[in-house]
């Protein structure tokens, strides 16, 4: 992994704990990749899906934070039909060993730091 990659991280909010636990991993210093939150706990307006569509655009891919909680969340899946619209390339990662929700079009798999890596080097 040369370059910092910059990916979109989506996730229902009721797993806002998992992303901060995700994203904390981006502060370290040799961590060759960025994230990108569009997190909001507002309605999911258009001058928000405006927002996200340009985050989407410029990312290089996006990530999943995948969950019981992803089967409910609007926002979540606004922002993976987005990313598939775009075109992007999306990896789901399960946040809980004994929960394997599956997302429609979205491969997912357990969440390490090698699976997140090899997804990254596939950008």
């Amino acid at each position: 992994m040369a370059d910092k990659k910059v990916l979109f991280i989506a996730f229902a909010i009721e797993d806002e704990w998992a992303r901060n636990l995700f994203t904390g991993q981006s502060v370290h210093p040799k961590t060759p990749f960025e994230f990108i939150d569009m997190s909001v706990k507002e309605p999911y307006d258009s001058a928000w899906k405006e927002k996200v569509r340009a985050r989407i655009k410029r990312s290089d891919g996006v990530i999943a934070l995948v969950s019981k909680n992803s089967t409910n969340s609007t926002g979540q899946k606004w922002e993976l039909d987005c990313a598939k619209e775009e075109k992007k390339k999306i990896k789901g990662f399960w946040i809980l060993k004994d929960d394997f929700t599956s997302i429609t079009g979205v491969s997912s798999t357990s969440w390490t730091w090698e699976a997140v890596a090899n997804f990254i080097d596939s950008l």
